[in-house]
């Protein structure tokens, strides 16, 4: 199957991401990274070390015949199977990724199983895609019986939360989980690359992305990957230092507060590292409103000011000897 908008390529890319804190006190090493993600005996754990260490897992496959989400409730029957991922960046942060692609089209009947395994990642839909309806209904979430594509990567991130022998479940500090719902079309003729960013309630991100066609639904998802890591990382941060008492007498409890972030966050703000060349002008839409990386900026220098100060106080408080 080609890229997105093409010929034999979808019309759609839809997919979530939870992005959490792995837990264990400390970040784990390559090997243990290698350990947690092989999810398939078949494939190797891919592993890069520049600009950051980043693991990805294999992928693996999901089979469902069921109705997809819909805006107007009609109901849209697609069969295929699901691509699941997980990643997992400097140690620390995990994440899973569910996605699918849908053609426009497909036979008028359900066939035999062969027919959408040769597709891996693909839900064929019995008849036409109302891609529209689809859309809108798959971002404003699913209704009982319908397609649930973020509990296939919640699936896999209780999985590898699991794994007892790796991990000590004593995390150095308290964070919110966070669940990143995307879609992705194809641009048409004249328009240009756009990416819409909405905040929901209950931890929810909600982006719908127009992407140059011949887009790989792969690249699609690393980039919505990319997106959930640093807004997971700025709501982290940002959340910590709301209400942060500044006074004197609370100098140990905010440096209690800081220093994990420092130990544990701030180093992995790398936004479009891993991003495919093509799809980085997406990022440009965050940067301009409402800033991710001029809110970043801010939340560091503040950081490392008040760990300065507070430093300070405290060494002025030890007793000078006679």
């Amino acid at each position: 199957m080609g890229g997105l908008g093409t010929d034999d390529g979808p019309v759609l890319v839809c997919g979530e991401v939870r992005t959490c804190l792995l837990p264990t006190r400390d970040a784990v090493d390559e090997r243990a990274a290698v350990e947690l993600l092989r999810l398939r005996a078949d494939e190797r754990v891919r592993v890069f070390r520049r600009p950051d260490r980043h693991a990805v897992s294999p992928e693996v496959l999901t089979g469902v015949d069921c109705l997809l989400p819909t805006a107007t409730g009609a109901r849209s029957r697609a069969v295929g199977t699901v691509t699941a991922r997980a990643a997992l960046t400097e140690g620390r942060v995990l994440q899973s990724t569910a996605y699918f692609s849908a053609p426009a089209s497909g036979p008028d009947r359900r066939q035999p199983w062969g027919y959408y395994l040769v597709r891996p990642g693909c839900l064929v839909p019995v008849g036409r895609l109302p891609e529209k309806s689809v859309t809108e209904g798959f971002l404003t979430g699913h209704r009982p019986g319908e397609l649930d594509v973020g509990s296939v990567a919640e699936s896999l991130l209780a999985r590898i939360s699991r794994e007892h022998r790796i991990l000590d479940y004593d995390t150095p500090l308290t964070t919110a989980d966070t669940s990143l719902r995307w879609t992705a079309a194809a641009v048409a003729d004249g328009e240009e690359p756009a990416l819409r960013f909405t905040v929901a309630d209950d931890g929810l991100r909600i982006v719908e992305l127009r992407l140059p066609p011949g887009t790989a639904p792969a690249a699609a998802a690393g980039l919505c990957e990319d997106l959930a890591l640093h807004d997971w990382l700025l709501t982290t941060v940002a959340d910590k230092l709301d209400g942060l008492r500044v006074g004197s007498d609370g100098d140990r409890a905010v440096l209690k507060v800081l220093r994990p972030l420092v130990d544990h966050l701030l180093h992995l703000w790398m936004p479009r590292a891993r991003v495919d060349p093509t799809l980085r002008t997406a990022w440009d839409e965050l940067e301009r409103t409402p800033g991710f990386s001029r809110q970043w900026n801010a939340l560091a220098q503040r950081i490392r000011d008040q760990l300065s100060l507070h430093t300070i106080r405290l060494g002025n408080e030890v007793p000078t000897s006679r």
